[in-house]
């Protein structure tokens, strides 16, 4: 088989899988498809197939994600992998499970472009775009080590903005939705704000959940801490987002990381308010997380508190948002993988 670079086996179509498999009766490339998707097996594991078939499969597919390191907090219900993919590159997803589901945390690039002053991945920079198959295939690793539990909920805020890879994330959220069984409704894209990217999902056929990490909601503070916002300001955003819950009919996400004394003030909820309740938007406040790379601290609990009662006496909708993982780097804004050099080239199929 020709064609792009594989960088995983969830890279392959069903029309590839039939031409890996050529010669092979029809029904083997249901079986793999089925094996690959529905089972999260890998080809080694599908007893249903002749021995020299899955050794086949193992020799002309990409290997699986290599766990490069694996962490473990809150009792084991969190778990945060380094996965180095076959070109060197290295990024992180986040297993967090609960007493009825299991939620998994995707990245979408590997670094991020989007310069975020507090966040630990806008830190290191960029590396690449990840292909759907490598988003894909880390839902995979998750269920596998979910064991019982099944992945309910699969959240694009790991590494990377998604809608800057859009393409490749629309393609893995298809896949996850049609062959992992997982509700469009239960699959959530974050994004700091890029408008063109926020337009293409209202039109698209599955109405996934859209968070928006805001952070700011007057255009000279927000130009700080989200330095996308110099291209996309306020005014744009909120008519992206606008257009985004009319045509969905899904309630729009504000993700909002409180920082001491820059964001959390009387004012800056009254703005937050301001912007939050045309959209009939639902504000989810995160005391921020500590990142080595900025030095200013999250809001003291009584501040997230207040800052909570003010949104809702503004009649905003808003929660404060449960941090797991913080001390395995595992909480919102610290994925940051770190970087390596480049150690092979990605196989050519």
């Amino acid at each position: 088989m020709t064609g792009p670079v594989l960088r995983s086996a969830y890279d392959l179509t069903r029309q590839d899988l039939c031409e890996l498999l050529a010669g092979e009766p029809p029904y083997r490339a249901r079986q793999v498809w089925d094996g690959l998707h529905r089972r999260r097996r890998r080809p080694s594991e599908m007893t249903e197939l002749p021995v020299g078939l899955r050794a086949r499969l193992e020799a002309g597919l990409p290997p699986p994600l290599a766990e490069a390191a694996r962490r473990t907090a809150d009792g084991g219900r969190t778990v945060k992998w380094l996965w180095q993919l076959a070109d060197g590159a290295r990024v992180e997803s986040v297993l967090m499970v609960y007493d009825r589901r299991a939620t998994v945390c995707v990245s979408t690039q590997a670094g991020c472009a989007m310069g975020c002053a507090f966040c630990a991945t806008g830190q290191s920079g960029f590396d690449r775009q990840l292909s759907s198959g490598e988003i894909v295939e880390q839902v995979v690793a998750a269920a596998r080590a979910a064991g019982p539990r099944r992945i309910s909920n699969v959240v694009f805020m790991g590494m990377g903005e998604p809608l800057a890879n859009y393409d490749r994330t629309w393609a893995a959220v298809e896949r996850i939705h049609s062959d992992l069984g997982i509700s469009a409704r239960r699959l959530t894209v974050s994004s700091v704000g890029l408008v063109p990217g926020i337009r293409r999902l209202a039109g698209e056929r599955l109405p996934v959940n859209l968070a928006v990490s805001l952070h700011a909601a007057n255009d000279a503070l927000r130009d700080r801490l989200v330095p996308m916002n110099r291209r996309y300001p306020l005014g744009l955003l909120a008519e992206a987002c606008a257009r985004y819950v009319e045509a969905t009919g899904r309630r729009l996400s504000i993700e909002w990381a409180l920082i001491d004394g820059v964001n959390d003030r009387p004012s800056d909820m009254a703005e937050l308010a301001a912007f939050a309740r045309p959209l009939s938007a639902h504000v989810n406040l995160i005391p921020l997380n500590p990142t080595p790379g900025y030095a200013v601290r999250g809001s003291p609990p009584q501040r997230v508190a207040e800052a909570r009662e003010e949104l809702e006496r503004r009649g905003v909708n808003a929660t404060v948002r449960s941090t797991r993982g913080t001390e395995i780097d595992a909480a919102c804004g610290q994925l940051a993988a770190p970087r390596v050099e480049v150690v092979g080239r990605p196989r050519v199929r």
